[in-house]
């Protein structure tokens, strides 16, 4: 059995992976955070239209029926449509309800929302939370398991909360009977799944009893060791050899960003 069928290597379409293959997991918004920012919209939204009815009722009071009547239909498609749209394109996500609940929309993989997407929502937005009151957009995100309205179904993002406080679990330290052959034997990058394979059983081997640790980390080896030449020293236990594997990568890693970010200094002229 591989470390892609271990079920520490599963990832989601909410995870998003660090280069030191550390999955940052993006919680959907909560029913009632999402209802909260809603009504936040919302309220800014009515306030808006008060406001535009407001001016354009005077600006056009002495103008005949059918110019009130297009700018009365002007106004419903800049404060429902393309207000929404705009403020959402331009802040990657988030309108002012978002922005105070901690909240921003994404796309299904995960990355930033573009004009269609806010489009598609702010359009689908107007039916199922103005026209219908809210019920559609309500029962749907009941029902969703990422708290989707339908809008959200329709151009294919969901919301997720922002301010989710990481717990990363320290780095592997390098065994010390083992750095003698770390930093001589060749070591391939290792895939992003088998990476954070190993990074999740090392954070939590301490957890699972003996036999379960020794399994998996015995399949985690086998993987690993197709990326590294020469094998450790007989006799070494699967945990420190994956301990000494990613302790190494990293001590790799940091010391060629260094190297690249002094060439970087030199022909840039920095200090």
């Amino acid at each position: 059995m591989s470390a892609q069928g271990s079920p520490f290597a599963s990832l989601t379409s909410d995870d998003l992976v660090t280069g030191e293959a550390v999955a940052l997991d993006l919680p959907a918004a909560s029913l009632g955070s999402r209802i909260g920012s809603g009504l936040i919209d919302v309220l800014v939204t009515l306030v808006l239209v008060v406001v535009f009815i407001l001016f354009l009722g005077i600006a056009v009071l002495q103008t005949d029926g059918a110019l009130a009547h297009v700018a009365f239909i002007g106004t419903l498609i800049t404060v429902f449509l393309v207000i929404p749209t705009t403020v959402e394109t331009l802040s990657r996500g988030r309108s002012l309800g978002k922005l105070i609940c901690g909240l921003r929309t994404v796309r299904d993989d995960a990355g930033p929302i573009s004009f269609q997407h806010a489009f598609v929502r702010a359009l689908v937005g107007f039916v199922e939370v103005y026209a219908f009151t809210g019920a559609p957009a309500f029962f749907s995100a009941m029902l969703s398991a990422k708290g989707k309205r339908l809008g959200d179904h329709a151009a294919g993002t969901y919301v997720v909360r922002e301010r989710v406080r990481l717990r990363l679990s320290p780095p592997a330290l390098m065994p010390i009977h083992l750095a003698t052959w770390a930093r001589s034997a060749d070591m391939a990058r290792l895939p992003t799944s088998l990476a954070l394979a190993v990074r999740q059983y090392l954070g939590r081997a301490q957890t699972l009893d003996p036999r379960t640790r020794h399994d998996l980390g015995s399949r985690l080896a086998a993987d690993v060791a197709t990326y590294v030449s020469p094998a450790p020293p007989g006799g070494t236990q699967p945990h420190d050899f994956l301990a000494a594997v990613i302790a190494s990568r990293r001590e790799r890693d940091s010391a060629r960003l260094e190297r690249e970010a002094v060439m970087r200094n030199r022909l840039t002229g920095e200090r």
